[in-house]
C-alpha cells in the first residue's frame, strides 16, 4: 500500500497520561476547573473537551464508559435528551401543548415504548448492562444539566427518569418515519383517484425521499496510500442537532465519532484508528400496513378479521394530558398484523394497522453497537452488522491494511411485491410476511464495477439495494461524486470539501431542455431563456441565475399542480385535505410537494405531451420574466435559507443566536450539497447536512468533521452555535486525537464560558484545491479515449472547451459540408453558448477527436431519455445517442477509410462501458452518404422521426452486430 498504516502513538493511547497544562495539572487550563482524575470518585473516568467544546472521554472499562458517554451527554444535550424521552412516552403535548397530540396519539399507537421494552429483553446480557451502564450516567447527570437549560423552566419541567430501555426507544421513535411508509397512503390515493396505472407516477426516483452522500477511496487514489471514507448525513436539521461528536477510549478501544444523544456507543459513522466506517439511508421497504376489518365485542372488546377468520385484538385505552387543554383518550389497538395506527373505531372508516420488523422479532440490533466499537478490521465490521435490523442501511468500511467493504446491513421481511408499495388486505394470506425468513442483503467489492477503480459511492440511489425498495434518490449525486472523485487521485482529507460543497444541479437538465425549445417567447422571455440556458447549472449562495431557476420551477410546479390531468390529487381533491389520515401525515400526501420532488419526470414521461409540455414552460417563463422585471432576483442564499425543527423557540440570552440559527446557503435537493427545499412550495430548507465527516485510515488526527451547530445544547454556551459557520461554508473542524491538546474538565460541571482562544475563521488548509484550467490546446488536454488504429494514427477524444474552441467549431457546422447540422447561420458567439448548454448538462458531452493530435471531427453522446430524441421512440435501457462531424481531410491527411477509422474509434469508446448496449444515430433523412457509412458499419436502419428542425432516420448498432454480446 505504499506506507505501513498505524495510529497507535503515546499520545493517542487511551492509557497515556496528559503532559503538564499551564495552569500546573495534566492538561490543566487557566481559570479551568480541574477534574477529579481517574479516581472513584469521579466514577473512574476522565472527560476532555478540545476547542470546540467536543467531548472526550477516557475510562478504565467498557462500563464506565457507557456511564460516562450517558453523563457527559445529559451535561451537553439534557433539555435534547427530555424531548427525546417524552417522545417515546407519547407525553410531548403535556407540556408543549397541542401541537404535539398528533406525535403523542401515533406512537402510543404504534407501542413505540412497549416494542423498545420487548427489545431490552431479548439483549444480550453483557449489551443489556452496557446499555444501563449508559442510562445510569444520563439519570446522574440529567440535574445538573437541566440546571443550566432555560428550557426546562421555561415550560415548568423537571428532568424525569431514564429506564435502561429508553435508548431503544429513542432508537425506534427516531427511525419510525424513515422508511416513508406514509408513501404507501399516497400512491393508494393516486391509485383510486388518478388510475391503477398511474399509482407510481410520482415514484420516479424523487428527491423528497433522503439525500445522504458517502463515498469510499481506497489508498490508489489517496495522497497517503490509505483509504479515506467520508460523507454526510442528510436528516430534518434539529436544534440541538441529532449527531453528537465524541470520543469514547478506554483499554479495550478508542473511537472518534458522530453519536446519537441518547444511544450509547457510535451508530453510524465511527473510526476506531484502526478501522472506519458510514451509512446511508439504503432506500429499502421494510415496514407495511394492512388494512384491517374491526368489529366491537357485546363486552366492548375489539375484534379482528384474520385468515383464519374473526379473532379477539388486542385492545386498551390510554390518556394523553394536554398543556392549556383537556386530555385526550386514544383506544390502542393491536391485531396480528400489528398495532393499528389509522382508524380504529369499529365500522368508522377504514382502519390501517403498521407491521414493522422490532415489533415482529423484538429485535433492534443493539447487540452490534459495543461490538463495533471494538472493530479493528472491515471483517470485523462485516461480522457485527450481520445482526442489524433498523433502518436499513448501505454501509462503506475501510481498514488500516487497506481492506474495504461495501454491503447492505438490516432487516427486510419477505413478502410479496404489492406490500411494498400500497396497502394490502389484512385477512388475506397472500400478503402475510414469511415467518424467519429475511431477504437476502446485497454486497460488492470496491472495484470499479459500478464507476472508476478505487472508488465507491454510496447516495440513497438505485443501486446496490435496488433489489430491497421502489422508491429511491436520482442517480445525480452518485454521478455527480464519481465524476469529481474520479479527476483524479492524490487525494486528501482537506480536498473532500470540494466534493461535500458541489453545488452543481443536474436535475435542471430536463426544464432547460424544454426551455431551449419553448414556442412563442416574447423579448423578456427570450432574454430569461438565454440567461438561463448560460447558466452554469450551479447553485451557488450568490447566484441570480439560480434564484431564477428556482422561481422557474416554482411556477411549473404550481401550473402543473392546476393542469386538469392532475385534477384528482389537486387543488379540493388533495390527499392532503382529506380527514381520512391523521394530520401527522399530510407532508408524505400534498401533491404539491410530490409534484416538486418528481417534477424532473414528470417532465419528461407519460403525463403530458411534448408539445403541452413545451407550452407550460413557455407560459411559466414569460409570467417569470415579467415578475423577473419588477422584482429582480436576490442571490440564492438569501432566499435558501436553513429552517431546522426546535421543540421550543431559541432561548439564548437577548435573541443572540436568532439569526445564527438560519444562515443562507448554497445547494439544492439535487446537488451533493444537497440542502433540500421543497420545490413550489419554499425555497427555505429543513433538510441538509446533519454532519459532515473525513476519516483517514493513514492519520486519524488528519480527519475532520463538523455539525450544523455545535458539540452544546446550551443556549448561551460558548459551544452552542460555534460551528455554525464552519458548517454554513462547508469547512470541516479537526479531529483532534492527541490527548495533550485537549482540556481536562470536571466530568461533574459544566461551563458557559469558552476555556481556550478559539478560533472561527477558516482554516486555510481546509480550503479545496481550485480546478485546473482546460488547456486552450486540444492536444493538451487529458483524454477520455486514446486508441491507434492501424494505417491511420492514434485517435484520442478529448473535451470540447467551448470558449478555447469556438473558432474551429464555427468553421466546421457553418461550411456547406456541414449543412445537415443545422448551424450554418450561426455566430461564433452563438456556436459558443450551444456548447456551453450542452458542457452544462450531466447527460450530454461533446469531444474533439484529435487524430495525431490535430482535431479531426466533433464527437457528441447524449442519453436519449434526456433527449428530445427520446420523444421519438420507444428508448430502450442501454441506448446511447452519439453524433459525427467529420472535419474535412487536406493533403496527407486525406488517406482512404478516413472516416471509417474515426467511427471505429468513436464506437470502441461507447462500447467500453458494458452499460451501453445499444448506439443510435439520427441522421438528417435527407443525407443518404452518412446514411450509407452508417449501414456500412453495422447499424441497422430504423424509421423516420420527425423533429422540430429536421426529418431523421433513426439507425441503431448493437453489441451483437459486432460481436461484442
Amino acid at each position: 500500500m505504499g506506507r505501513t498504516m498505524t495510529v497507535g502513538i503515546d499520545s493517542e493511547r487511551p492509557g497515556a497520561r496528559p503532559a503538564e497544562g499551564p495552569g500546573g495539572g495534566p492538561g490543566e487550563q487557566p481559570g479551568e476547573r480541574r477534574g477529579r482524575g481517574t479516581g472513584e470518585d469521579s466514577g473512574g473516568y476522565e472527560l476532555f473537551r478540545d476547542d470546540w467544546g467536543i467531548p472526550h472521554l477516557r475510562a478504565a472499562d467498557p462500563l464506565t464508559l457507557a456511564r460516562a458517554q450517558g453523563h457527559a451527554t445529559a451535561l451537553d444535550r439534557a433539555w435534547q435528551l427530555e424531548t427525546e424521552r417524552h417522545r417515546v412516552l407519547g407525553t410531548s403535548a403535556s407540556h408543549l401543548g397541542a401541537e404535539a397530540v398528533d406525535w403523542d396519539r401515533f406512537v402510543r399507537r404504534a407501542r413505540i415504548a412497549d416494542t423498545a421494552r420487548r427489545c431490552f429483553d431479548r439483549l444480550a446480557p453483557e449489551t443489556a448492562a452496557w446499555v444501563t451502564a449508559y442510562v445510569d450516567g444520563v439519570n446522574e447527570g440529567l440535574g445538573e444539566g437541566a440546571a443550566h437549560a432555560p428550557e426546562f423552566a421555561a415550560v415548568g419541567l423537571v428532568p424525569g427518569r431514564w429506564e435502561p430501555w429508553t435508548p431503544l426507544g429513542v432508537w425506534l421513535s427516531t427511525h419510525i418515519l424513515f422508511a416513508g411508509f406514509p408513501t404507501k397512503l399516497w400512491r393508494e390515493e393516486v391509485a383510486r383517484r388518478l388510475g391503477e396505472e398511474r399509482m407510481t407516477l410520482f415514484a420516479t426516483d424523487g428527491p423528497g425521499t433522503a439525500g445522504s452522500n458517502g463515498w469510499l477511496l481506497t489508498g490508489a487514489r489517496t495522497a497517503t496510500g490509505a483509504p479515506l471514507v467520508a460523507g454526510d448525513p442528510h436528516r430534518f436539521i434539529e436544534d440541538p442537532g441529532v449527531y453528537q461528536q465524541i470520543r469514547l477510549a478506554c483499554p479495550e478501544f478508542d473511537v472518534v465519532g458522530l453519536a446519537v444523544p441518547g444511544i450509547p456507543g457510535i451508530a453510524h459513522f465511527g473510526h476506531t484508528g484502526h478501522v472506519a466506517w458510514a451509512i446511508t439511508n439504503a432506500m429499502a421497504d421494510y415496514q407495511d400496513l394492512y388494512r384491517e376489518r374491526l368489529r366491537r365485542t357485546g363486552d366492548g372488546g375489539v375484534e379482528a378479521l384474520g385468515p383464519d377468520g374473526w379473532y379477539r385484538a388486542h385492545a386498551h385505552t390510554e390518556t394523553i394530558e394536554v398543556a392549556g387543554a383537556e386530555p385526550e383518550r386514544v383506544e390502542v389497538v393491536e391485531t396480528d398484523r400489528g398495532p393499528v395506527i389509522i382508524g380504529g373505531d369499529p365500522g368508522a372508516g377504514e382502519t390501517i394497522s403498521l407491521r414493522y420488523p422490532p415489533r415482529v422479532t423484538g429485535e433492534l440490533g443493539f447487540d452490534v453497537l459495543p461490538a463495533l466499537l471494538r472493530a479493528r478490521t472491515v471483517a470485523d465490521v462485516d461480522t457485527a452488522l450481520d445482526r442489524w435490523v433498523e433502518p436499513v442501511n448501505v454501509v462503506l468500511a475501510a481498514d488500516t491494511a487497506g481492506g474495504t467493504l461495501h454491503r447492505v446491513a438490516g432487516h427486510v421481511p419477505v413478502r410479496p411485491y404489492a406490500n411494498r408499495l400500497r396497502v394490502v388486505p389484512a385477512e388475506d394470506p397472500a400478503y402475510a410476511w414469511r415467518e424467519g425468513e429475511t431477504v437476502p442483503l446485497p454486497r460488492t467489492e470496491v472495484d470499479g464495477s459500478d464507476g472508476p477503480a478505487g472508488i465507491a459511492v454510496m447516495a440513497n440511489e438505485r443501486g446496490l439495494a435496488a433489489p430491497l425498495g421502489v422508491e429511491f434518490a436520482p442517480q445525480h449525486r452518485a454521478r455527480r461524486i464519481r465524476e469529481l472523485l474520479g479527476a483524479g487521485t492524490g487525494w486528501t482529507p482537506d480536498a473532500q470539501a470540494a466534493v461535500h460543497t458541489d453545488t452543481r444541479l443536474a436535475s435542471s437538465r430536463q426544464l432547460l431542455s424544454l426551455l431551449a425549445w419553448a414556442p412563442g417567447l416574447g423579448p423578456a422571455a427570450e432574454r430569461l431563456r438565454d440567461r438561463l440556458l448560460r447558466w452554469d447549472r450551479h447553485m451557488d449562495a450568490d447566484s441570480t441565475d439560480a434564484t431564477l431557476y428556482a422561481r422557474l420551477r416554482t411556477d411549473v410546479v404550481h401550473r402543473l399542480a392546476a393542469h386538469p390531468a392532475l385534477k384528482g390529487v389537486t387543488g379540493a381533491d388533495d390527499p392532503w385535505r382529506s380527514a381520512a389520515y391523521p394530520a401527522l401525515f399530510r407532508p408524505w400526501l400534498a401533491a404539491v410537494p410530490r409534484i416538486g420532488y418528481a417534477l424532473e419526470s414528470l417532465l419528461t414521461v407519460g403525463l403530458l405531451p411534448y408539445e403541452d409540455r413545451l407550452a407550460l414552460v413557455a407560459a411559466s417563463t414569460e409570467a417569470v420574466a415579467a415578475a423577473a422585471d419588477e422584482t429582480p432576483p436576490a442571490p440564492w442564499g438569501e432566499l435558501h435559507r436553513l429552517s431546522p425543527w426546535q421543540a421550543l423557540p431559541d432561548l439564548a440570552p437577548g435573541g443572540s443566536d436568532a439569526q445564527a440559527i438560519r444562515p443562507g446557503v448554497a445547494g439544492d435537493h439535487d446537488c451533493v450539497l444537497s440542502t433540500s427545499s421543497v420545490p413550489g412550495v419554499t425555497d427555505l430548507f429543513a433538510r441538509g447536512p446533519a454532519a459532515r465527516y473525513v476519516w483517514d485510515l493513514a492519520r486519524r488526527e488528519d480527519s475532520r468533521w463538523a455539525v450544523p451547530f455545535g458539540a452544546s445544547g446550551v443556549p448561551g454556551s460558548a459551544h452552542h452555535r460555534d460551528q455554525t459557520p464552519l458548517w454554513a461554508r462547508g469547512a470541516l473542524a479537526p479531529v483532534v486525537t492527541d490527548w495533550n491538546l485537549l482540556h481536562r474538565t470536571s466530568p461533574h460541571r459544566t461551563t458557559l464560558h469558552r476555556t481556550s482562544p478559539h478560533r472561527t475563521e477558516e482554516n486555510p488548509a481546509m480550503t479545496a484545491p481550485a480546478e485546473p484550467a482546460a488547456s486552450a490546446t486540444p492536444a493538451l488536454r487529458p483524454a477520455v479515449h486514446e486508441q491507434k488504429v492501424e494505417g491511420f494514427g492514434t485517435v484520442r477524444l478529448v473535451p470540447v472547451d467551448p470558449a478555447a474552441d469556438a473558432e474551429l467549431l464555427h468553421g466546421w457546422v457553418t461550411e456547406e459540408r456541414a449543412r445537415f447540422w443545422g448551424m450554418a447561420d450561426h455566430t461564433r458567439e452563438q456556436v459558443r453558448e450551444i456548447y456551453e448548454f450542452v458542457d452544462s448538462l450531466p447527460t450530454h458531452h461533446a469531444y474533439l477527436a484529435l487524430r495525431d493530435g490535430v482535431p479531426a471531427a466533433l464527437f457528441q453522446t447524449y442519453e436519449p431519455d434526456a433527449d428530445p430524441v427520446g420523444e421519438c421512440y420507444d428508448v430502450q435501457p442501454g441506448d446511447f445517442g452519439i453524433h459525427l462531424l467529420i472535419a474535412a481531410a487536406e493533403g496527407e491527411g486525406a488517406v482512404k477509410g478516413y472516416t471509417d477509422a474515426l467511427l471505429t474509434a468513436f464506437i470502441a469508446y461507447v462500447f467500453s462501458d458494458p452499460a451501453h448496449l445499444r448506439v443510435v444515430v439520427e441522421p438528417d433523412a435527407r443525407n443518404e452518404k452518412a446514411l450509407a457509412r452508417m449501414v456500412r458499419v453495422g447499424f441497422e436502419l430504423g424509421p423516420e422521426i420527425e423533429k422540430p428542425e429536421k426529418t431523421a432516420r433513426l439507425a441503431f448498432l448493437t453489441r451483437a452486430a459486432l460481436g461484442l454480446a
